[in-house]
């Protein structure tokens, strides 16, 4: 059985059913309803919906009693509603001291507006003395498209510092990375994600991720305001070997200062890192030093799911999710509010599935079995949806597609419908022709440079 994931817009969801803005009509969309739900889960009551917090629980419990009403069957582990997750969980304590050096030149940088720093590792404390620093590029080791920007250098005990992206986002033509990597569209090596995995793999004392803006496809106060939250991973068999012992964020200006101590120009770099013999550069005589105390514990969180058995082939599984999570409570705004809601990201998309969950609980039954999913911790880097792609309630082999909402932005009615993962899968005819009827049709995601793809809860399913 071929697995087709496709992370659609809200829109594209409900383009396969009628919306009632009144009316119970069986089958239907009721707008009203949805909206009802958005307004619930983006309370102050559920508290921003933080895992492994007083948010969770009220969460979990309002989307258990939603699907228990509909008469759907407990979907998780053991005949329950939930699949337990597993998580690691690090929350700083305390001030960082970040001290940059060159010669008698010292510079302490301000975690918070200059860089930012943290550690999935279960520890207490993380101390790196004077680490040497090597710019490693877009730190990317992509056999398939013959790149390697590391080329066998020893990083052991370095500190590695990595542009934002991919090497063709800002490539022309001319440049060995144009194409390569597909162009503005962001792949997996553009991820932060993977190059903080990245320096794990090769032994670094620590990362820092160059942000720009264009190229991460969020300002720096999107990395700020979330530096209060406590840090989550999942839980991993041996976290020292697959983290490396810090990683986080530096201003670009600050790494433009860094590296001309050592004589080095950045855009310079930035332009040779777009080359295939491009080489890891050492900062020479500059060094770092981060040291930094912090709470390590683990804690359980939640993916809630639902199930509506199929007619005819119940042992072949379609899942609709969305995440449930947001940011929890965290620094506050000028007014003192300190709730970050997540209305948009993700309630939206919460409120979308549990109102298709009516819809096919009132409708005709599926031939294949439906799965409704709500994922913890997709904030904190895809967790809930990557411990179910690891700890699999329903066979993977048979689960035939997974169709995932993460963001209905509010505004008038359009006649596009997003598709994020357009052509990567099996169900965009399909689709298509549904949506033909209505007046809509299908387009690719308008800014692949931001890596929606890869950032959203289909994609380890994928």
């Amino acid at each position: 059985m071929t697995f087709k994931p496709v992370l659609l817009s809200l829109v594209a969801l409900l383009a396969a059913a009628p919306v009632h803005a009144q009316s119970s009509t069986e089958g239907a969309i009721n707008a009203n309803r949805l909206n009802e739900s958005v307004r619930i889960l983006a309370s102050d009551e559920f508290e921003g919906r933080g895992p492994a917090t007083a948010g969770e629980e009220k969460t979990v419990q309002w989307l258990s009693g939603q699907f228990a009403a509909m008469g759907l069957e407990p979907g998780g582990d053991d005949g329950s509603w939930v699949q337990t997750v597993r998580l690691s969980r690090t929350r700083q304590d305390g001030p960082a001291v970040i001290t940059a050096r060159a010669g008698d030149w010292t510079r302490t940088l301000e975690r918070g507006p200059e860089v930012l720093v943290s550690s999935d590792r279960p520890v207490s404390h993380v101390t790196v003395a004077d680490a040497p620093i090597v710019f490693v590029g877009y730190g990317a080791d992509a056999g398939e498209q013959g790149w390697d920007d590391f080329k066998d250098v020893d990083l052991t005990g370095k500190i590695m510092m990595v542009l934002v992206n991919d090497p063709d986002f800002e490539a022309v033509q001319g440049d060995d990375a144009f194409g390569r990597f597909g162009g503005r569209a962001m792949t997996f090596y553009g991820r932060w994600t993977y190059k903080f995995a990245e320096a794990a793999r090769q032994g670094a004392a620590g990362v820092l991720v160059v942000h720009e803006t264009a190229g991460a496809g969020y300002p720096w106060s999107t990395l700020e305001n979330s530096a209060l939250a406590p840090k989550l991973d999942i839980v991993r068999a041996d976290p020292n070997a697959e983290r490396a012992p810090f990683q986080g964020w530096i201003q670009r200006d600050r790494a433009a200062e860094l590296l001309s101590r050592a004589g080095l120009d950045y855009d310079t770099l930035k332009q040779a890192a777009k080359q295939a013999d491009f080489r890891p550069v050492e900062l020479s005589g500059v060094t770092l030093s981060v040291d930094f105390g912090q709470t390590a514990d683990q804690v359980v969180s939640r993916n809630v799911l639902a199930r509506i058995a199929g007619t005819e082939r119940p042992d072949e599984t379609v899942i609709y999710s969305a995440h449930w999570d947001a940011y929890g409570v965290g620094k506050p705004a000028p007014d003192g509010d300190a709730i970050y809601n997540g209305a948009v990201d993700n309630a939206t998309g919460v409120a979308a599935v549990v109102e298709l969950a009516h819809a096919f609980a009132e409708g005709p039954k599926s031939k294949r079995s439906v799965v409704f999913a709500a994922w913890t911790a997709e904030e904190a880097g895809l967790l809930g949806a990557t411990w179910y792609a690891a700890h699999p309630v329903y066979p993977l082999e048979t689960t035939v597609a997974n169709i995932n909402v993460d963001s209905f932005l509010p505004g008038p009615a359009e006649p596009e419908i997003v598709v994020i993962g357009y052509g990567r899968n099996d169900l965009d005819a399909l689709l298509a022709a549904r949506a033909e009827p209505l007046g809509r049709r299908l387009i690719a995601d308008p800014k692949p440079e931001a890596g929606g793809f890869y950032r959203s809860d289909h994609f380890p399913l994928a």
